[in-house]
């Protein structure tokens, strides 16, 4: 047997040679590896809008930014720490980086639903841009994960910018199939309605107007909102799922009825609307009908109340003699509505009021509310109705989280019973409601319980009644008194007693705002000539009083774009409708001066 050689050495040229091919095939390895990452966030320098994130509060911003011309800026509030998430399709027990420049305080970068152990990274304190990096392993059958970023409560805006997650891409299939079956339903002046046929493996659907994305449902219907009267549009529909969004569907058009103003065409350009103690006298004393001033345009009978708060039954009783030692008889109360209606002034039945609370809890309890408010209407002749619940009166079930689609049967009843009395009274039926802040303008940073619950069920309540009839609405005047700090659309805290609270809670009428923070669940504009600001007349008639200057600045600064202040307002409404105030015998008891400045300001 032949013994083994020793080793000859090798040249120091050639081992050096070997090491260098070596070291060329790892790094040509990991080339080939790496080349199968990618970044798997959409649009993750927000170059695109929102385009891909869900934010519970945010927009996007031009200054400052990361990279590109465009960044992320979202404000938390109150309970909302201003999350911004989207949802990529990822390989099972992969490595993934996610990364993302912020600045503010207290900045959250991280992932959810790994299928192995959920990351965060965070900065404490970014005054410029800050880069935060943190890695994760996908599990053995995760396929989807969430990223996401989000502020802390409290600490006012921050910004991030340029979020990438990095790794081996999914298997995303195909796009679905065409929707078919497109077809139009309810048309309003505002509003249209759709529907679709279902696509098999589609997880949503982008509804087109006009050849521009409106929005995106994971249902086969849906109703275009926002729209202006007399106006043909043209509607396209496609089918979304991981792997994208398929061709869109056949076009089908619809044509939007000409405005309606509620009944509103007796009403002057500008009005003055006015509460009467009809059934009490509450410390200001007894003002009769007939004496009320020529000023005052609508006048709200106050009130008419439930015989229990369940009942639906409305009763009016007028201010018995005991309190009232002035009060006129039924004969000469009936007369003093004609003699108002004959001068072109609107008397209405107003219900609810501080004592009144009405839960129309069951059909029953809706139909005895029809019934019992037309008995008043028709034994006073009166020109309409007032809605004015306030306390307990309205409230979302936990489960009622969308209000263009409202489940709660206290707000289905009480929606029902409005259409079914303006369907019985005609287009000359007037219709008025005086919710406060909490049940509307709140509404823009809370909904009911909220989606993850702890928050109070009032919050917002009004929207879903405000908006199913919005084509039947005459006025709404909402109580800017009364009333607890509001945030404005500048994501600033309001408080009563200047000009800037009734802007800034005016203009979010008038402008819309995002429900609950959602971008894509709209509470549409109102028209200015249906709205009236709600003040009260005097020190004495509640909390949020301004006096005639402050009055003025508010009007100027909506009509005018004058007199704004720190808040800008989002357009001009010369439209505007007046003013509401509570109430006529308050503002008699202070001699007139709601009424004298309101005469003085629109001539």
């Amino acid at each position: 047997m032949e013994r083994s050689r020793p080793l000859a050495r090798r040249p120091l040229v050639t081992l050096f040679t070997a090491a260098a091919l070596a070291a060329s095939g790892m790094t040509a390895l990991s080339s080939a590896a790496r080349a199968a990452d990618a970044d798997l966030a959409r649009n993750g320098g927000f170059e695109s809008g929102l385009d891909g994130w869900t934010c519970t509060a945010g927009k996007t911003v031009t200054s400052p930014v990361h990279g590109g011309t465009a960044a992320l800026e979202a404000t938390p509030a109150g309970a909302d720490n201003a999350r911004c998430a989207q949802t990529v399709t990822v390989k099972p027990d992969s490595r993934y980086t996610l990364t993302g420049h912020v600045r503010g305080t207290y900045v959250y970068l991280g992932a959810r639903g790994t299928g192995t152990t959920d990351v965060s990274t965070w900065a404490q304190s970014a005054p410029d841009w800050q880069r935060l990096t943190t890695t994760f392993r996908t599990g053995p059958s995760t396929t989807r994960v969430t990223i996401y970023t989000h502020g802390w409560y409290g600490t006012g805006a921050y910004h991030a910018d340029d979020i990438s997650l990095t790794g081996p891409g999914g298997e995303t299939g195909q796009p679905p199939a065409v929707p078919d079956g497109l077809a139009t339903g309810s048309v309003t002046s505002t509003t249209v309605a759709l529907t679709w046929s279902p696509v098999p493996g589609a997880t949503g659907y982008a509804v087109y107007r006009d050849g521009t994305r409106v929005r995106t449902v994971t249902g086969t219907s849906t109703t275009v909102t926002g729209l202006t009267p007399s106006t043909a549009y043209a509607f396209q529909v496609a089918a979304v799922n991981d792997a994208g969004e398929s061709a869109r569907s056949a076009t089908v058009t619809a044509t939007t009825a000409e405005q309606s103003d509620g009944g509103g065409s007796g009403i002057p350009a500008h009005a003055l609307v006015g509460y009467l103690h009809a059934s009490f006298a509450n410390g200001s004393g007894y003002t009769r009908l007939a004496d009320v001033p020529d000023s005052w345009d609508v006048i709200d009978l106050a009130f008419g109340e439930p015989t229990s708060v369940t009942s639906g039954d409305i009763r009016f009783e007028r201010c018995p003699v005991t309190e009232c030692p002035n009060v006129e008889s039924d004969a000469e109360f009936k007369a003093a509505i004609e003699a108002k209606q004959a001068a072109g002034k609107k008397v209405l039945i107003s219900i609810g009021g501080q004592n009144g609370q009405v839960q129309l809890t069951t059909t029953a309890a809706r139909d005895k509310f029809v019934s019992s408010v037309s008995a008043i209407i028709d034994e006073y002749g009166l020109d309409g109705l007032d809605i004015d619940f306030e306390g307990h009166s309205l409230s979302l079930n936990a489960d009622d989280t969308d209000f263009k689609n409202p489940t709660t049967p206290v707000i289905v009843n009480l929606i029902s019973a409005l259409k079914t009395l303006k369907a019985r009274y005609g287009e000359d039926f007037v219709l008025t409601m005086a919710p406060e802040t909490f049940f509307v303008q709140l509404g823009y940073q809370y909904y009911g319980t909220g989606k993850w619950g702890g928050q109070d069920p009032r919050a917002g309540a009004y929207l879903p009644v405000i908006h199913a009839l919005r084509d039947d609405l005459t006025l709404l005047h909402v109580q800017d008194y009364n009333s607890g700090p509001i945030m404005g659309l500048d994501n600033q805290y309001h408080s009563m007693g200047g000009a800037d609270f009734h802007i800034a809670m005016t203009d979010m009428l008038l402008t819309g705002f995002p429900v609950a923070g959602d971008a894509a669940n709209v509470f549409p504009p109102l028209r200015p000539d249906q709205i009236a600001i709600g003040m009260p007349a005097s020190t004495n008639a509640g909390n949020g009083y301004v006096p005639p200057a402050e009055v003025n600045k508010a009007l100027n600064c909506l009509t005018r774009k004058t007199d704004c202040g720190s808040y800008e307002t989002h357009g001009t409404w010369p439209a505007l409708r007046g003013l509401m105030t509570w109430s006529i015998n308050w503002d008699r008891y202070s001699n007139w001066e709601f009424q004298k400045n309101f005469d003085a300001y629109f001539g």
